[in-house]
């Protein structure tokens, strides 16, 4: 069952050695981290977990081909680093990605991009992942969906998984480690002593609660900034600029399973990528942002720009018209000076003030390099907190302990185990919850025992799930975060959704 908030049965503030501010990847991250050191940890996050801008990115476990370019080297090394650790922590939710780079005339040349993607297979050991090295797209899958002009082209491995479902394995390893997870829930005050931070928090009912910590950790994203001004009162560290970044999914573009990787005129890459099957996900923009975070959205402009750069390559032009989801989040990155936002460092940097009570502050940070910062962040604080040794490198996260790393032989085996799914079913419950689909399904014994579906696939088993183990409150965290069931889910069935979540879902007694 879902544990209760930590203050429900206290009599007086609950003390931690660590509070996390900010449920995004980063904020999981040293949640997991620290829990697993045997650190008494509480997360708080002021909406669902990957809310904003971890649920808001190209999905792509990578190390950055054009960092290169910008000679981020060591960059580029510890991300490729992380990509196999990462691959091996949760094949059912890290998949490989074969990309696809097409060439013309008047690009970077073909040399320098050989070149660029002999380091990317060698900065770091590719266990996993084959090598790049050029194709003929005359003759190549990839090909039939481009325009005949381009001919040759290049391809490369990294990796895809679903962004907010990485966040929230995160959430959920960290608590079966010992760590509260406090969702919808704000710190609206905080007061320094010499050796704790007193911190108010209120939660989403507007009750006030306060509790104790000995170190808190900023991992507030886009907010961090503004979470040191207000409530932390800490002027010292590095500057952070807000840059958004938009994409779009259309109805599937390519029959094949590649990705592509178009250059723009501008210097830019924009990618288009498979989705769930029947969909194709393009993007990014890279645009300064000065607004609050929560209220990011996607231009029109910017919509037209993502057409206008998979246009060029494509033999069917998209159009705005075919959008069928357009959305942005604001990545919050270091400030290098850079003139253009997309040649802004994606690197991170971990802030310690010890001007009494101990703040260490997060600032910028990319979805595939999470788990060495969090390890690192802990390693940071180790010295003051105490704990024990890193251990996340040789760790499972929840569901990824497939047998020989193989989702395919998973998504088998479970489909032999309950013969009753349909294809469809099983291939979403293995890919999105791996061996956890085991105990979600434990004694469903036939297809009545599964009821019937409340929206699209989603039968009462999983929602129950949801809610006890994954910390879905909303039709919204459940169909975008949790799935992209919201693609296929029409409007007037998410009322029906939310109707079983404020009955049945908020009462759920099923203990898995």
């Amino acid at each position: 069952m879902a544990a209760q908030p930590p203050w429900t049965e206290a009599v007086s503030p609950p003390t931690y050695d660590l509070v996390v501010v900010g449920g995004g990847i980063n904020g999981a991250g040293i949640a997991r981290d620290a829990a697993g050191r045997g650190l008494s940890v509480l997360l708080v996050e002021q909406h669902d977990l990957a809310a904003h801008t971890s649920s808001a990115s190209s999905r792509l476990i990578h190390g950055g081909l054009r960092y290169l370019e910008h000679r981020e080297f060591a960059l580029v090394r510890k991300a490729l680093q992380e990509r196999e650790v990462l691959l091996t922590a949760a094949p059912h939710l890290i998949r490989p990605l074969r990309l696809v780079l097409p060439h013309a005339a008047g690009q970077r040349p073909a040399w320098l991009i050989r070149l660029g993607l002999f380091l990317y297979d060698h900065l770091a050991r590719r266990g996993q992942l084959p090598a790049s090295g050029g194709v003929d797209l005359r003759r190549h899958p990839a090909g039939a969906a481009l325009q005949p002009a381009f001919q040759r082209g290049f391809v490369y491995s990294d990796a895809w998984t679903h962004d907010a479902r990485l966040v929230v394995l995160n959430a959920v390893a960290a608590r079966e480690r010992g760590a509260h997870i406090a969702t919808r829930t704000a710190l609206v005050g905080a007061r320094r002593g010499a050796d704790a931070w007193s911190l108010d928090l209120r939660a989403e009912d507007g009750a006030m609660h306060r509790v104790q910590a000995r170190l808190v950790v900023n991992a507030a994203g886009p907010w961090a900034a503004a979470l040191l001004a207000g409530p932390l009162v800490v002027t010292d560290g590095p500057r952070l600029r807000l840059v958004k970044g938009s994409h779009i999914v259309v109805p599937r573009l390519f029959a094949h399973d590649f990705g592509y990787l178009f250059q723009h005129p501008d210097g830019r890459v924009v990618f288009a990528l498979p989705l769930a099957e029947r969909f194709t996900l393009i993007g990014t923009t890279d645009i300064d942002y000065h607004g609050d975070p929560a209220q990011a959205v996607i231009s029109p402009a910017e919509i037209a720009y993502l057409c206008e750069s998979v246009n060029r390559y494509l033999a069917r032009p998209v159009t705005p018209a075919q959008v069928i989801r357009a959305f942005a989040g604001v990545r919050p990155l270091l400030d290098d000076a850079a003139r253009n936002a997309a040649r802004v460092t994606r690197d991170y940097r971990l802030a310690l003030d010890e001007a009494g009570a101990p703040v260490l502050s997060v600032f910028g940070g990319k979805l595939t390099t999470y788990r060495k910062l969090a390890e690192q962040a802990v390693d940071r604080v180790a010295p003051l907190l105490g704990g024990g040794p890193a251990w996340t490198a040789g760790a499972v996260l929840p569901g990824g302990d497939i047998e020989d790393g193989d989702p395919a032989a998973f998504e088998a085996r479970l489909r032999r185990q309950y013969p009753f799914l349909v294809p469809a079913l099983a291939r979403r419950l293995a890919g999105s919850y791996g061996t956890r689909a085991l105990r979600m399904l434990d004694g469903i014994d036939g297809a009545a025992a599964l009821g019937e579906p409340v929206v699209a696939d989603l039968y009462p088993v999983e929602l129950h799930y949801l809610v006890q183990h994954e910390f879905a409150r909303t039709a919204e965290d459940i169909l975008w975060r949790r799935s992209d069931l919201g693609l296929v889910v029409p409007p007037e069935d998410v009322a029906r959704l939310e109707a079983w979540l404020a009955s049945a879902g908020a009462g759920a007694q099923r203990t898995i």
